[in-house]
């Protein structure tokens, strides 16, 4: 069983949090991860490349010149693939990217992303966020956030997890080009392994752990 250490917004610890061996995965789950994140990365293309066909091209109706007697070969429509201007052969097409995966092997990705992350030590886990934005005027601030992360020792580019993403934390980490917040509830195994850091709250790992578990 392995234990994270808590913080305050201080960057103290506070004490210790025991993470279940039932969360993690270390044995297998490097191709479900693979599999996972080239499924999100194919859903994200929108698939709207297109081009025409020498059915969809306009004009084109009568022949470029009579049948017989020029010497050139036959020719039915100056909208040939061959003709400058013509129609497109197997040129691309909308279509959909989008890649099925199993629940089953996302959620071993998504305990394999975890669990390297862990091992990485590259989860910070905090008691809470919300508090740290808003302050007492609640006025959500990025300086606030920046200096917050700061005192975790989080960096730049960081991944922040809560049960319930507050208003206040997404408004003081929007501006920041590399932080972004959402719900444990949510997160995939791309987000989980694209930042350098994942600050979660306590709250937040417990949400995550019964995604895991």
């Amino acid at each position: 069983m392995s234990t994270l250490k808590i913080k305050d917004a201080a960057g103290k610890e506070t004490g210790d949090f025991e993470i279940q061996d039932a969360w993690l995965e270390r044995a297998k789950g490097e191709q479900a991860v693979k599999d996972s994140v080239v499924a999100f990365m194919a859903g994200l293309r929108s698939g709207t490349a297109s081009t025409k066909t020498r059915g969809m091209v306009s004009g084109g109706g009568a022949k470029p010149f009579r049948q017989k007697g020029t010497g050139r070969a036959r020719q039915g429509s100056s909208r040939a693939p061959q003709y400058r201007g013509g129609g497109i052969v197997f040129g691309p097409q909308p279509r959909s990217y989008d890649k099925k995966v199993n629940k089953k092997v996302e959620k071993l990705a998504l305990r394999r992303a975890f669990t390297d992350r862990l091992d990485e030590n590259e989860v910070i886990l905090v008691e809470r966020i919300a508090d740290v934005c808003d302050g007492e005027k609640n006025e959500p601030k990025t300086k606030k956030m920046i200096a917050f992360l700061k005192a975790i020792e989080a960096g730049d580019s960081v991944l922040i997890l809560d049960d319930d993403v507050d208003t206040s934390v997404q408004l003081a980490s929007r501006n920041l080009p590399f932080v972004y917040a959402m719900s444990a509830s949510s997160v995939n195994p791309y987000m989980m392994m694209y930042f350098k850091k994942v600050v979660i709250t306590k709250a937040g790992l417990e949400a995550l752990g019964a995604r895991l578990a």
